[in-house]
């Protein structure tokens, strides 16, 4: 009777309906396999059991399982940073059945035995002997296979937007006007332009987070704290401020923290930090990346620096980035993942463009 306030679904799902179809399955298989030794069993009833229980109930009480995952560690993430329930925790995983195994590597396991469901199916395949029950034990492999794809793929989807809706959250878009002095709007005229459509930038599910981390931006006058955010269509830099309540006033040790972020901005959100977009986010079809030769890191005191140019359509440069990395290690990675993104991105925008050429409107007077 203690932590009632803890949601059990969020944190284990429907792990004690998968524990007591995996018995059954366990069951029911040694059964027939005591039979099979026994010699009064027929490939049939083996066959069947493989059937009901891996086209069933056991993939689909997995799959559901499985994609509450990503949430239930999300919603461990955030349980954790109470103390009442860290202690229990402990207390709890200190138990002899744990084997020394923590909270976030138990939950894990069911997604590993799920893999491991194929190489048992295919161990019973090499062993058998009649070809009608190879042919159904291979079909029911190749489906188990099948179905653990599509669930890899919307446990992938899933991640993602658990991440995004994170970014979303701790991604702060200024108005135009907070954000260059330079345009004015009287305070009368302001509400019509607050609507600020930027935000759904980051409400794509397609949309992949390739690469991020904290750099150093060079200005005129000081260097500021940046942190970059490459995506497969775009390069996003905000800015890194520090506050002692999250941007909205709720308290920093209630935020969950997604587990799949990044652990320098899961570090900066606990700390009640966030990201102010620097500047408006550059395609990567008008992105030019250029490197700093090293003889001017002697002359200007440039470490590991690179230079980002941002060009509108017609070409023109219209923002300048001179940004430094920790390491020449960490430089070289940003400039190579940027250098791919850019690659890929043309690739595609290649292929659409060709694809769109292939098969053209038909004229109206033929």
């Amino acid at each position: 009777e203690f932590l009632l306030d803890v949601d059990l679904w969020k944190l284990f799902a429907n792990l004690e309906e998968l524990n007591k179809i995996s018995l059954s399955f366990v069951e029911s298989f040694f059964e027939i396999v005591k039979e099979h030794v026994s010699e009064s069993g027929s490939p049939t009833d083996f066959i069947s059991i493989l059937r009901k229980f891996f086209q069933g109930e056991l993939c689909q009480t997995h799959q559901i399982y499985c994609l509450n995952y990503t949430s239930a560690v999300f919603y461990l993430e955030n349980l954790r940073q109470r103390e009442d329930f860290g202690i229990y925790l402990k207390w709890c995983e200190q138990n002899e059945q744990c084997k020394r195994l923590h909270l976030p590597e138990l939950l894990v396991a069911p997604l590993h035995r799920l893999t491991r469901y194929p190489l048992l199916l295919n161990n019973i395949w090499k062993r058998s002997t009649d070809e009608t029950e190879k042919g159904s034990i291979w079909s029911v492999k190749e489906k188990v296979e099948k179905s653990i794809r599509d669930l890899e793929g919307k446990v992938k989807w899933l991640d993602n937007f658990q991440k995004f809706r994170q970014l979303h959250e701790v991604i702060i878009w200024p108005q135009i006007w907070d954000r260059d002095k330079r345009f004015f709007v009287p305070e009368c005229l302001k509400q019509n332009l607050r609507e600020n459509s930027s935000e759904n930038l980051l409400s794509s599910a397609s949309r992949l987070l390739l690469h991020e981390g904290r750099l150093t931006l060079a200005e005129s006058t000081r260097l500021l704290d940046v942190y970059l955010f490459l995506f497969d269509d775009f390069l996003l830099i905000t800015k890194i401020k520090r506050n002692k309540k999250k941007y909205g006033g709720s308290d920093t040790g209630l935020i969950p923290v997604c587990p799949s972020l990044a652990p320098e901005l899961q570090s900066l959100i606990r700390e009640g930090g966030f990201c102010s977009v620097l500047d408006q986010p550059i395609p990567l079809d008008r992105l030019i990346l250029k490197n700093v030769d090293p003889i001017h890191i002697t002359v200007f005191s440039l470490r590991n620096a690179f230079l980002i140019q941002h060009e509108n359509r017609y070409r023109q440069c219209i923002a300048i980035f001179l940004l430094q990395a920790q390491t020449d290690t960490a430089k070289k990675t940003w400039m190579s993942q940027i250098e791919m993104a850019i690659s890929n991105y043309t690739k595609q925008d290649e292929t659409k463009k060709s694809t769109l050429f292939c098969f053209p409107a038909e004229s109206s007077e033929i």
